[in-house]
């Protein structure tokens, strides 16, 4: 079985193509700093061939949600310093997935402060869990050319912090409608100068980021996440594949681990032009190893690794919900259900809990 085959990542072997996906939990405290709960939850999945964290913010201006964990503090930085070494104790390897969530958060966990986001274009249809319940979104305020400059230098410390931390390396999320998806958006990102307007300019942003980061860290040590037929967030383009072809491209260029694709989540009856195979469609421009993300179970994960585009398959709801997932599949034995109620928040229950097979 392909999935429980080795994988060279990196510089890193990896003991099967099993990765889990990256999960917001909402389980650090107010300052953004992950408990010894938190160090269970990874050391029980260590048995991944890859840990990707949940979204981790690389500033206070980045945190759209309550209670997620940062990477911008050294009390944050030496509480992961506890995960990543019982991890590794284990045989594991672990990245942090860096997240500006930009647009995608309220006022109210943000000090008073509005988000920020390429334009000042508000989020519609939807609503945003805060720490007061679920709020309409604000309109966010426009970043300056000059702050941009300064989240690109935020994303290359939360990355060197990362190391300190003792992660194996670094996953920049641009995937899912957050800050770096929004500068990728034309329905997003309205911007006129240097970051908007044209196909190149809109993915100005990105490539300057993990250029960044592969300074700040080294090579074969960066990933990225992308999601180019996700809507959700209110994030659109008029043609994918002319967005996301060119940034794929541009990445080739650069020493990195892997390039991480979301497949489509959503319905896609009013997108006739969005590509309904998005590991066939955008994999294939790569030239760095594919994870391949969403929906997948044993069989279709399996399946996906043998067309040969991706050489690791990432599974986020069975992971949460098994934690010996590897073993599971080893053996074909039958899966825990996820609770959603205790996904987004709570202690150890729906957290820490569930059973293992020798339970």
């Amino acid at each position: 079985m392909k999935l429980l085959e080795k994988v060279k990542l990196g510089n890193q072997t990896l003991n099967n193509a099993l990765a889990m996906a990256p999960m917001t939990r909402s389980r650090a405290n107010v300052e953004g700093v992950v408990s010894d709960l938190t160090t269970l939850y990874y050391t029980q999945r260590a048995g991944a061939g890859l840990l990707i964290t949940e979204a981790v913010n690389i500033s206070e201006q980045a945190i759209g949600s309550p209670l997620t964990p940062g990477l911008y503090h050294p009390e944050q930085v030496e509480a992961w310093k506890k995960v990543t070494a019982a991890v590794h104790e284990k045989g594991g390897v672990i990245y942090a997935q860096l997240w500006h969530t930009g647009r995608v958060g309220h006022s109210v966990d943000k000090n008073g402060q509005l988000p920020v986001a390429p334009s000042a274009v508000s989020i519609k249809g939807q609503q945003h869990f805060t720490s007061q319940g679920m709020k309409d979104y604000e309109v966010p305020r426009e970043l300056s050319f000059e702050e941009i400059q300064q989240i690109v230098k935020d994303y290359g410390q939360a990355a060197k912090n990362a190391i300190k931390a003792g992660f194996d390396g670094v996953e920049l999320h641009a995937a899912f409608g957050y800050l770096p998806n929004q500068f990728l958006s034309e329905s997003a990102n309205l911007r006129t100068d240097e970051y908007g307007g044209s196909i190149e300019n809109r993915n100005r942003f990105v490539l300057e980021v993990m250029k960044e980061l592969v300074r700040a860290i080294g090579s074969g040590k960066v990933g990225i996440k992308l999601s180019p037929t996700i809507y959700y967030n209110n994030i659109e383009n008029s043609d994918p594949q002319e967005q996301f072809k060119p940034l794929i491209e541009s990445l080739n260029e650069l020493p990195l681990a892997f390039v991480h694709l979301m497949n489509g989540m959503f319905p896609l009856d009013n997108y006739p032009n969005y590509p309904k195979d998005v590991i066939d469609t955008f994999g294939r421009i790569s030239k760095h190893l594919i994870i391949a993300n969403a929906g997948y179970d044993k069989e279709t994960g399996e399946t996906e690794l043998n067309k040969g585009i991706a050489k690791i398959i990432s599974y986020g709801s069975l992971f949460l919900a098994n934690p010996d997932l590897v073993k599971r599949f080893e053996v074909g034995a039958g899966f825990n259900q996820p609770d959603k109620a205790t996904m987004y928040g709570g202690e150890e229950h729906g957290y820490t809990d569930y059973p293992f097979l020798e339970d």
